[in-house]
């Protein structure tokens, strides 16, 4: 059990009003491997499928001329008169012809991810967001912020109107990261600049709510997530650590019903648990010489002598 107690703020004051302990899942383990493997497999999911026409390149009366020509046995257009005729079509090295290994739309678009793996991947993302170097890291400007995690009265689930969400961000020093994500405006590469995505947009912080938080429904560069449904493509977007998320107080209290360290702590499910470390004791060196090792080790049998390798290429 975590022994850490976390401040929790009020929203007009941004003062510090109550302290609750910290739950157990920011002790989890990090495992990023974990992470970036189920993003991945996750983002696969949103894909739509694609495929050239069944009959692109193919739409020709093109025939072989076989052999004894001294020409390639590629399809060729029938006909005189004309420069179309007699040139290659149909086969994918030739002008017009269809593609190598043309695209279906049966292709396996999408996939499944092991539970265990997600989540794990859930885990690592919830305990990386309360770490301040890997915050920092990610590029969030959480200077003028008073702690990490950042803990909200519940009262800010009945506020609606954008001004006051933003007056409440003012308050607790968050604004400015909004502000800088904004000023931000670096033009995408490739094709999405044709496809009304021209410019960057940048993550700002993520506020994870139990019921509602209406008033940071319509601030650019701010995330909603329900503590129902928390996601690892909000929580860590594109496989990177650290996202900085504001916490409601029931949201964050809820954390110790979701994760577990122990069965008998979820409720009635065996589900979320949080992975024990494998050695409590890092130091290895001090676990081989321990007395309770060396007791169990089998003693030396006898002198141990190294075979001498002879090699053939030298003379005896």
């Amino acid at each position: 059990m975590s022994s850490r107690l976390v401040n929790v703020y009020s929203c007009f004051e941004g003062l510090s009003i109550d302290r609750i302990v910290l739950p157990d899942v920011f002790l989890s383990p990090i495992r990023i491997d974990i992470l970036k493997f189920v993003h991945q497999n996750m983002s696969k999911n949103k894909r739509q499928p694609y495929a050239v026409s069944s009959n692109a390149g193919t739409n020709s009366s093109a025939r072989s001329w076989g052999t004894g020509r001294a020409v390639s046995r590629v399809p060729r257009v029938p006909g005189s008169g004309t420069h179309r005729s007699g040139q290659g079509a149909i086969t994918n090295m030739c002008r017009g012809g269809r593609i190598f290994g043309p695209t279906t739309v049966w292709r396996k678009w999408h996939h499944k991810i092991n539970k265990n793996q997600r989540r794990q991947a859930l885990m690592t993302a919830i305990a990386s967001s309360g770490l301040v170097s890997l915050i920092l890291a990610r590029g969030h400007n959480i200077k003028e912020v008073p702690e990490i995690p950042l803990v909200l009265e519940s009262s800010i689930e009945v506020h609606s109107k954008s001004k006051t969400g933003k007056k409440i961000l003012e308050k607790l020093g968050a604004y400015s990261e909004i502000l800088d994500k904004k000023k931000k405006k670096n033009q995408r590469p490739g094709k999405g600049k044709m496809r009304n995505r021209k410019q960057r947009k940048y993550k700002g912080p993520l506020v994870i709510f139990e019921k509602h938080a209406k008033c940071f429904r319509n601030i650019p560069g701010l995330d909603l997530c329900s503590i129902d449904r928390l996601n690892v493509l909000k929580l860590a977007p594109g496989g990177h650590v650290g996202r900085f998320c504001i916490w409601t107080y029931g949201s964050f209290l809820k954390l110790n019903s979701l994760f577990s360290v122990s069965k008998d702590m979820v409720e009635g499910k065996i589900k979320n648990l949080i992975p024990s470390p494998l050695l409590n004791r890092f130091s290895i060196s001090r676990i081989i010489n321990s007395n309770e090792v060396q007791n169990s080790l089998k003693p030396l049998s006898g002198s141990f002598r190294k075979s001498k390798k002879n090699s053939n290429l030298k003379k005896k």
